[in-house]
C-alpha cells in the first residue's frame, strides 16, 4: 500500500465558464492555476494565503466539490478525476469536511441525536439503533459533549459545541481525510485551543491524514506537518513547517510572516492549562 493518499497534478478549476457552441460561449474565471499538491497518510498538510488565494477552492476540489476545468486527482492510488457520483458514493464515508461555520452545516430543524445518527446508516455503520446511539454516546463523550447535547438543536448550542459537532460527525465516518476549512476562524482564543487540540490528538489516535486551511499562520505551525503557501491560485511554495517559517524562500511568504508575526515557539500552547481568575471583589 502507498503512503500517498492525495495526490493532485495541474489541477485547474474555472468558474463561469459554458460550453463553446458555433464559437461562441463564456471562459470564465479561472481561479486555480495547475495546481500540485500531495498529501500522505496520516499527515496533516496546511494550505495558507491571502483571501481569494484559491486555497478553499482547492480543498473542495480534492472532494470533488467543484469540477476541474484541468488535472488530475488521485485518491488511495484510484484516479477519481472524472469517475461518477456513484462510484463516488462509497468513497465520500472515507473524505469529510469540517466547515468554517458549523451553523451551516447542521440542519437546524433536527436534534444533535439526529445528525449524528442518520449518516451511520447512511453508510451503513451501523446494525441498529441501538448500534448507533453507542457509537454517537462515545464519540461525543471523546469530543467532550455531555450527553445531554443529544436532545439540543444547534442554536442551542454555543460556537465551539456546534464545532466539536461538526468534528464528531466527520470522525463517526471514520474517514482516512479529514478537510479542515478555517474551523477556529470564529471561536475565541481559548476555544481555539481546545478544538485544535483535540483535533491533533484525533488525527493522532486515528491515523488521519488532514488539510487545514487556514490564513492563521501560528495556527498552522502549530498544528500541521507541511505547509503549502498559495497566491492567485498558484502554489509559490511549499515544505515541512519549520523550514518554511524558518527560512521562506519567496518574498510572499515573507511578507505573510511579517503581516502576521508568530509568536515564540512552544509546543505546549494548546494544552497548557487556562489560568484562573480570581473574582471581582
Amino acid at each position: 500500500m502507498s503512503d500517498l493518499l492525495f495526490e493532485a497534478k495541474g489541477v485547474e478549476v474555472t468558474y463561469g465558464a459554458s460550453k463553446r457552441l458555433f464559437g461562441r460561449g463564456r471562459t470564465g474565471v479561472r481561479v486555480l492555476h495547475g495546481v500540485d499538491l500531495s498529501i500522505r497518510r496520516g499527515e496533516t498538510v496546511g494550505i495558507v494565503g491571502e483571501s481569494g488565494s484559491g486555497k478553499t477552492t482547492l480543498g473542495r476540489a480534492l472532494l470533488k466539490l467543484v469540477p476541474l476545468s484541468a488535472g488530475i486527482i488521485r485518491f488511495d492510488d484510484h484516479d477519481i478525476t472524472h469517475v461518477s457520483p456513484e462510484t463516488m458514493r462509497p468513497l465520500r464515508r472515507r473524505m469529510q469536511m469540517i466547515f468554517q461555520d458549523p451553523m451551516a452545516s447542521l440542519n437546524p430543524r433536527h436534534t444533535i441525536r439526529r445528525i449524528l445518527t442518520e449518516p451511520l446508516f447512511l453508510h451503513s455503520l451501523a446494525s441498529d439503533r441501538r448500534d448507533a446511539e453507542r457509537q454517537v454516546r462515545a464519540v461525543l463523550e471523546r469530543v467532550s459533549l455531555p450527553a445531554v447535547a443529544l436532545e439540543r438543536a444547534p442554536h442551542e448550542l454555543s460556537g465551539g459545541q456546534r464545532q466539536r459537532v461538526g468534528i464528531a460527525r466527520a470522525v463517526l465516518m471514520k474517514p482516512d481525510f479529514v478537510l479542515a476549512d478555517e474551523v477556529v476562524s470564529g471561536l475565541d482564543v481559548s476555544t481555539q485551543a481546545q478544538v485544535l487540540n483535540l483535533l491533533k490528538e484525533l488525527s493522532q489516535e486515528m491515523g488521519l491524514a488532514m488539510a487545514f486551511i487556514s490564513h492563521d499562520l501560528s495556527v498552522i505551525r502549530a498544528i500541521c506537518d507541511r505547509v503549502t503557501v498559495m497566491r492567485f491560485g498558484e502554489v509559490v511554495e511549499e515544505g515541512p513547517c519549520g523550514a518554511v517559517f524558518d527560512a521562506p524562500k519567496t518574498p510572499y511568504t515573507r511578507l505573510l510572516l511579517d503581516a502576521i508575526p508568530l509568536p515564540e515557539i512552544d509546543d505546549a500552547w494548546l494544552t497548557r492549562p487556562l489560568p484562573v481568575l480570581e473574582p471581582a471583589v
